[in-house]
């Protein structure tokens, strides 16, 4: 079953996707992105990420060329302090104004702003600031904290899709595979837990926030 959004008929589907820190959008939404690349010939994904610095700006460059393909347009990668969003908020706010906004996606992935990051939440904040009248969806992201919550919004998954997104995950980011959750059972465990909820097909899903809907 194709995914139903609400494509525009006389211009590409624009997708934007946030992210805090290198891994965040591929973690978050990876599978969701593969599967918008392979199904909308007619689409744009937007990737911004606010922090990839030292070796994880190439890290994310790589990655988004995996996961996005041809569909990859105009990639952004900012190196504001891992950590210290809040308190660069300004900059970041700017960031968003004037670079994200004029782009006027469809559909926006982001954080969750339940996250118990404090950048997460920040990004999150900023989404909703900046885009009033858009679709935004906010992903999770499986940590040390144990902040998963409720998602209400399922995007089923076949397993293919789940490998797919685990191999480019291990193999773009190096420099994270030294953290202990940072491995392909974390991954699969919690796409196979939201597969389990929404009762996929696949056995498989990844899941959002959808705090404000329009049909």
């Amino acid at each position: 079953m194709q995914l139903q959004l609400n494509a525009p008929t006389d211009r590409p589907l624009r997708v934007l996707c946030i992210g805090c820190h290198s891994d965040d959008i591929e973690i978050g939404c990876g599978g969701t992105l593969l599967r918008i690349a392979a199904e909308y010939d007619l689409c744009e994904l937007h990737w911004a990420v606010l922090s990839a610095a030292g070796i994880r700006e190439p890290e994310a460059r790589r990655a988004a060329t995996f996961f996005a393909g041809t569909r990859l347009t105009q990639p952004v990668f900012k190196s504001f302090r891992d950590g210290f969003m809040p308190y660069d908020g300004s900059e970041i706010k700017t960031f968003f104004e004037t670079d994200l906004k004029p782009r006027d996606p469809d559909v926006i992935f982001t954080h969750s702003r339940l996250d118990a990051h404090q950048d997460h939440r920040l990004a999150a904040e900023l989404t909703w600031n900046t885009f009033r009248n858009h679709m935004i969806l906010e992903y999770e992201i499986p940590k040390y904290d144990g902040d998963l919550g409720k998602p209400n919004v399922f995007v089923p998954l076949q397993r293919e899709a789940c490998d797919t997104k685990v191999k480019h995950l291990l193999e773009c980011f190096g420099s994270q595979r030294s953290k202990h959750w940072f491995d392909e059972s974390t991954f699969m465990a919690l796409m196979r837990l939201r597969g389990m909820e929404c009762n996929s097909p696949g056995g498989y899903a990844e899941a959002f926030y959808g705090r404000k809907l329009v049909f």
